[in-house]
């Protein structure tokens, strides 16, 4: 069992931490407001706590805040953070006035890219970005299979994402390894095409696949 904190509580922290707790782990919610209740899918109630104690007291460690605010509170997390697998789940792009991505906010770059410089001590790991929160979990449910992509300086580190996406219900035949941090850039791309799709095929679950 391994302790794990989610750092947000919102609509992806809740689809995770139920599918987090079936594979066995510890899950702690790190909230902006630690008043905030987090429950699991079963509906048994998981720890709240404020963004430091959650990140100090994990093992490995989930960002699943807005992208827009992760590097600014996440660099005020650097000490708890420190030596410790950040998964880096979040999309930073500007909203349009449906709600959808319209543009990155690190244009030429990526959001895990801008961590990674913020937090030179952390092993931050970039995936999970390219898919519904309702398939991060649970992935199986769609008819064809989507991709995890992982992109990462380290490889021990994507390593260890790699074994806990297969404990989540990834094949390790849908998990691509990418490269280095860099390669980010391409999978956070794909959230500015998601109000299209949404558009075209309707408020239904959808990831991102590579036929081959």
């Amino acid at each position: 069992m391994t302790t794990i904190a989610i750092l947000g509580s919102g609509t992806v922290a809740r689809a995770l931490t139920g599918a987090l707790r079936r594979a066995g782990h510890e899950v702690l919610v790190g909230s902006r407001d630690p008043r905030t209740a987090i429950r699991a899918e079963a509906g048994s109630a998981v720890r709240a706590t404020g963004l430091w104690e959650a990140a100090g007291s994990a093992e490995l460690v989930i960002n699943a805040l807005p992208g827009s605010v992760s590097v600014e509170v996440l660099a005020g997390l650097a000490k708890a953070l420190a030596d410790k697998v950040l998964i880096d789940i979040a999309n930073a792009t500007e909203i349009d006035a449906h709600g959808f991505a319209s543009a990155a906010i690190y244009p030429g770059s990526s959001l895990a890219e801008q961590l990674q410089l913020s937090l030179p001590a952390v092993h931050v790991v970039k995936t999970l970005n390219t898919v519904h929160a309702s398939l991060m979990g649970d992935p199986s449910q769609l008819a064809f299979p989507p991709c995890a992509f992982l992109s990462g300086n380290e490889a021990r580190a994507k390593g260890r994402v790699a074994e806990l996406l297969g404990e989540l219900g990834w094949a390790r035949e849908w998990i691509i390894d990418l490269g280095d941090i860099r390669t980010a850039r391409g999978p956070e791309s794909f959230v500015l095409m998601v109000g299209d799709l949404v558009r075209a095929l309707g408020p239904v679950p959808f990831g991102m696949a590579i036929a081959r």
